[in-house]
């Protein structure tokens, strides 16, 4: 009875087996459907999304952001490509019921042909400012309209389906139904997103960047130094410089009352904490902003058996910040 308590009996190791002989058999066999199937499982936890389309990228599968004609709920693999795209309900802001009616509008009458077939198609409250602007700048309508654009005329947009919906119910009232006038969408004139907005965008509404990466600018600067990856291969107390995102600041004080900071610095493929202590926070605080992208340079080290770097110096990536001091 006691080795029950802790053992490992024959049916579990049997069971686990078994699963993991399934589980690498649909890997080697079905790529891109079991792929899907994990990122749907991993949906809601963007840390385990992102290691999920990284393994997809080192599978030669590509993972695209949602789109009004092709993606259904969760993640799913469109037909007839080696593409994995991700759903409606992976959108922050967006929910589910205007997601089904979204589906079911489009199994049942066909594709969406413009945003004006869109807006004149889908009555139902659940298409209101927030999700219409969770679609538009996640890139759902990519194939219909440029993202900036849609995003200056959500309103127009949205008062445009407004009278679509008041236009049926009237018609649906009268003896004379389907003959009201019906006009076009006009979309007012603006100005393209950038794409450095569009990955803004898209990390705050699906929690990851889709179209690329904000260092994908700086490709020349980010190749010429070791890859985050690299360093954290690296012999304790070693000095070491890397490019890298930084996505979270956490400052804290030490017990003089000095401010200090521990940094996650994040490249396309890894991620790693870094620290600045008062000495370093104080010169570069500045720069020390989400969304900023550095090079850095500092001493390797392992905190509580996790890599890390002591950082040093902080430069910004980008010819017109060649002024501060140059990190090899």
């Amino acid at each position: 009875e006691p080795f029950a308590a802790y053992g490992f009996n024959k049916a579990h190791a049997a069971s686990y087996g078994r699963v993991a002989y399934q589980t690498a058999y649909m890997k080697a066999n079905f790529p891109v459907e079991y792929m899907s199937a994990v990122l749907t499982a991993d949906s809601g936890d963007t840390e385990r999304i992102s290691d999920s389309i990284h393994e997809c990228e080192r599978m030669g599968i590509d993972v695209l952001p949602p789109d009004i004609n092709e993606s259904f709920e969760d993640f799913s693999v469109v037909p007839g490509t080696q593409t994995i795209r991700f759903g409606l309900t992976t959108i922050k802001n967006f929910g589910a019921g205007i997601a089904d009616i979204i589906i079911t509008e489009r199994k049942a009458n066909g594709a969406f042909t413009s945003m004006q077939d869109f807006l004149t198609r889908i009555h139902d409250r659940g298409l209101n400012k927030k999700s219409i602007e969770a679609l538009v700048t996640t890139g759902a309508f990519d194939s219909f309209e440029e993202r900036g654009i849609l995003f200056t005329n959500i309103d127009n947009m949205l008062a445009y389906n407004r009278e679509q919906i008041v236009g049926k119910e009237s018609n649906q009232d009268s003896l004379f139904g389907g003959m009201a006038d019906v006009h076009n969408l006009s979309l007012l004139p603006a100005d393209k997103a950038t794409m450095m907005q569009k990955l803004l965008w898209e990390k705050e509404l699906l929690g990851i960047y889709v179209s690329g990466h904000p260092l994908d600018e700086y490709k020349a600067e980010v190749d010429k130094r070791p890859h985050i990856s690299q360093v954290k291969k690296s012999y304790q107390g070693t000095t070491v410089v890397t490019t890298g995102l930084i996505e979270v600041v956490k400052e804290l004080l030490t017990k003089k009352g000095d401010k200090m900071a521990f940094i996650k610095l994040s490249d396309q493929v890894d991620s790693i904490e870094t620290v600045t202590f008062p000495e370093t926070f104080t010169q570069y605080r500045e720069l020390l902003v989400p969304g900023t992208c550095v090079a850095i340079q500092g001493k390797f080290n392992l905190r509580n058996d996790e890599p890390s770097i002591l950082i040093d110096k902080i430069k910004l990536l980008g010819p017109s910040n060649l002024k501060i001091e140059t990190l090899s």
